[in-house]
């Protein structure tokens, strides 16, 4: 690989970690909103099906760039971005820290009880979405890898969804769990939110399965990659 073209593969790791720290840090802060899909009407635990947080949104998105990067530019790198992610997720938290505390104007459009409806319980947010974030993500890893390792690059949808769905699985109970117990949110929603929560991430990972294969494959055609090949960034 020449060094123009590894100068490009760096840039495109930038902005896949860009996205991935963003989707991060936004789904921490818009937590709180929940919002419902109701395609089927169905009610599980005394919940209606897909009554869900918005900060489950931009969640998935991170599990398809780091899967995306182990594929690519190999597991250091992705282990690189998760705790560049853990630094993002913590400043951010520190930023709203200190601005819950600043006072506001009396002009102000948004007040200090308002700020603090909206971000008060973002500390706690945070903290727990970091406690699961850590397990899932680098257990997202370790399974991907093993998965690569063991079919030798080939079933990529098996490796993909595989680590996939086991991480977000520790992820989802990991979060909940935590909110509960810091009661901010109630205990008669867990199970409810529980399996509404799995199955939205997990129809995310079955439906994100294409554009996996097709990043992959533009990749490998434009670094012309061999099965199993990674790429080696210059720093």
């Amino acid at each position: 690989m020449t060094k123009k073209d590894k100068l490009l593969a760096q840039r495109i790791y930038l902005l896949l970690a860009a996205l991935f720290i963003t989707s991060l840090v936004v789904s921490n802060l818009i937590f709180q909103k929940f919002f419902y899909w109701y395609p089927f009407h169905i009610e599980i635990f005394g919940t209606k099906l897909f009554e869900l947080s918005v900060g489950i949104l931009p969640y998935p998105l991170t599990f398809l760039i780091t899967d995306i990067i182990s594929e690519i530019y190999g597991k250091k790198r992705a282990n690189q971005v998760v705790i560049t992610g853990i630094f993002a997720s913590l400043f951010s938290l520190l930023i709203v820290l200190i601005s819950n505390e600043v006072p506001a104007t009396p002009w102000s459009p948004v007040s200090d009880s308002m700020f603090t409806t909206v971000f008060g319980s973002t500390a706690i947010a945070v903290t727990a979405s970091m406690l699961a974030y850590l397990f899932a993500q680098f257990i997202d890893i370790q399974i991907y890898h093993f998965w690569k390792g063991l079919t030798k690059g080939k079933h990529l949808w098996l490796r993909n969804n595989g680590s996939t769905f086991s991480s977000q699985l520790i992820d989802t109970l990991t979060i909940l769990v935590l909110l509960c117990s810091f009661k901010i949110i109630a205990w008669d929603k867990f199970y409810g939110l529980l399996v509404s929560g799995l199955l939205f991430k997990w129809l995310v990972a079955l439906c994100d399965t294409p554009f996996m294969y097709i990043s992959v494959h533009l990749f490998k055609k434009r670094f012309d990659l061999k099965t199993n090949e990674e790429i080696e960034l210059l720093y």
